[in-house]
């Protein structure tokens, strides 16, 4: 994927120069014993002639102090720079996945392939083929893992040309290599497997729609799966809320249309 080398790279380049700042002395002001000794002598012409009359010599100067740099700016640009990619692997998934495949899916790699692996592996799979287009959140939270072993298997299935993703908005959304070209071209189009379940038994509810929990059992999927399609299908205006209660949904206008032209399509 795109942009994992450069995020290594740079999270690299972030705390070397962290390390850099820590390992710089801290800038203290000198202090000259033998100035505060001078002062307290009174000051005579023949001390000045002393002076004046012994040159310095080449090993004096260059053993002058150089002022040390003020390893502040180092600690602040390193550790400011890592706070931000954290932060923004947080609130944007795109890089939070991006991040999760340079930094996490390396160490889970080196662990032994074994059996729920294989699982892991082929359950992603199978969920991806039946909810193409799904994004990295729902497909973690629909089979109830972590985030570096749903990176880890992804990146390993689209190695192997079984699946591939592209990056929407702020998600990074999966599909399966088994569509054709005009599917991956329709791959955008919302009326597709669960989601098009979902408007069709909502569209036969009525203006009085149905709550989530009674869709779920309708169409026996999990919380999460209802979740992310009612979300997409909401924001392309095709569903709305009904007014029996907050957690109802019924089919838009519009949505009845789109419908339509989707039977008429089939």
């Amino acid at each position: 994927m795109r942009g994992v080398w450069f995020a290594r790279l740079l999270v690299l380049a972030l705390l070397s120069l962290s390390l850099y700042g820590v390992m710089l002395p801290n800038a203290a002001p000198s202090t000259d014993e033998s100035a505060d000794d001078d002062s307290e002598a009174p000051f005579t012409p023949s001390d000045a002639a002393q002076e004046t009359a012994e040159p310095l010599d080449d090993e004096d100067v260059e053993s002058a102090p150089s002022e040390n740099p003020d390893p502040q700016p180092y600690l602040l640009g390193g550790i400011g720079g890592l706070l931000l990619l954290a932060v923004s692997a947080i609130f944007v998934e795109y890089i939070g996945v991006i991040m999760l495949l340079a930094l996490v899916v390396p160490m889970v790699s080196q662990r032994r392939k074994h059996k729920e692996d294989q699982m892991n592996r082929g359950r992603i799979l199978g969920y991806i083929e039946a909810n193409a287009g799904i994004h990295f959140s729902a497909l973690r939270d629909g089979l109830g893992l972590a985030n570096g072993v749903t990176a880890y298997h992804t990146n390993e299935l689209e190695r192997a040309g079984k699946i591939f993703s592209w990056k929407s908005g702020k998600h990074r959304r999966y599909a399966s290599s088994i569509l054709d070209k005009d599917q991956r071209k329709n791959i955008s189009n919302p009326l597709s497997g669960t989601r098009l379940a979902i408007l069709e038994v909502l569209a036969a509810s009525g203006q009085l729609g149905l709550e989530s929990k009674e869709l779920r059992e309708r169409l026996q999927i999990s919380r999460q799966l209802l979740s992310h399609h009612i979300k997409e299908l909401h924001s392309t205006a095709m569903i709305e809320p009904s007014e029996r209660t907050k957690r109802a949904w019924r089919a838009s206008i519009y949505g009845h249309e789109q419908l339509q032209q989707s039977r008429a399509v089939q």
